[in-house]
């Protein structure tokens, strides 16, 4: 099978596209011809290996173990392990891959595919697993977001900022979204009933007022997050700015954010984003009640998936980045 494949640790132009076996699976495992993939934040830290935490953390110290980047996956059931009751070959799905998603085949555990939603193309899918699971839980799951709450989503054109201004809508809040001046059309589209552009203000612009703070840019000091919550606000940080810290990310914040909690009025909470099957059939239900709706920012096929996550770290893009790998929507 054709895949894109890395060697090293590095920059996009590191990545190859070659033949590569098609990878097994295991007892309870699903092989899935991948139809889509999507870019995301977390692709360009296995990447470049980057921060070097990430390495520490059992990604490869010198090399990466895992040779194949991508871990959205929307497509068709090839195969099914011994003990998978879920899935059967034929079957359309969707979910975060084991094996790599970059590749016309790729391994999943079943515990994280679902079904793939009704009325979604492979592209659209394939725009929902990762950065839709983070969403719904640091909206839902994390910040408990209720009807009448007032919600700012900072990066809010992004992967994981389109689903939560989405999400934030339907659990009935008011949501502000903080983007740049291109992205703004499309996030009052997406529900928010107001943008900040942040190269013309800053996210306290109007004072402590927000109930719940959801921030996936990862570049702005606590103290300035904190400004723009109430006295018992939450805020949820998800992320951890890849780019700016070569040996710890943004994870600072992230490690000094509970220990703060403590001493203010205010929740401080870091997400640790997990991906179930039963996260996933949540953000179906959203999906097909017509609450949340996937942004699409731009489709590459296979062999440019490096210019695609170029693309994505380069600029600011609205909505997902997708790679079509195989078949037709």
């Amino acid at each position: 099978m054709k895949a894109i494949v890395q060697d090293v640790y590095g920059p996009p132009d590191v990545l190859r596209l070659r033949d590569i076996d098609r990878p097994g699976i295991g007892d309870e495992e699903v092989l899935v011809e991948v139809r889509a993939a999507a870019v995301d934040p977390g692709v360009w830290v296995l990447m470049t290996g980057r921060p070097y935490l990430a390495r520490v953390m059992g990604f490869g110290l010198r090399r990466p173990k895992v040779a194949v980047r991508g871990r959205d996956v929307a497509g068709v059931v090839a195969a099914v392990g011994a003990r998978v009751t879920r899935f059967q070959p034929g079957q359309e799905v969707y979910g975060a891959c084991e094996s790599g998603s970059y590749a016309e085949y790729a391994s999943a555990r079943q515990d994280r595919l679902a079904p793939k939603p009704a009325g979604l193309t492979f592209e659209q899918a394939a725009a929902v697993p990762v950065s839709g699971m983070t969403a719904l839980q640091a909206v839902r799951h994390s910040a408990g977001v209720r009807p009448g709450q007032r919600v700012l989503v900072i990066g809010a054109s992004g992967g994981v900022g389109s689903f939560a201004v989405q999400i934030a809508r339907a659990s009935g809040a008011s949501v502000t979204g903080v983007c740049g001046p291109a992205n703004a059309g499309l996030v009052r589209s997406l529900g928010a009933g107001d943008v900040i552009d942040h190269t013309r203000e800053e996210i306290d612009r109007d004072g402590p007022c927000h109930d719940v703070v959801v921030d996936t840019a990862g570049n702005r000091p606590l103290s300035l997050l904190r400004r723009a919550l109430t006295p018992k606000g939450t805020l949820v940080i998800v992320g951890g700015g890849h780019v700016a810290y070569r040996f710890t990310g943004g994870m600072g914040r992230t490690f000094r954010a509970p220990l703060l909690s403590v001493f203010t009025g205010q929740r401080l909470l870091p997400l640790i984003s997990r991906e179930r099957a039963e996260l996933l059939e949540e953000l179906t239900g959203l999906i097909e009640s017509g609450a949340v709706t996937p942004a699409i920012d731009s489709v590459h096929p296979l062999a440019a998936v490096p210019d695609a996550i170029h693309h994505l770290i380069a600029g600011h893009p609205g909505g997902k980045v997708v790679v079509t790998v195989t078949g037709t929507a």
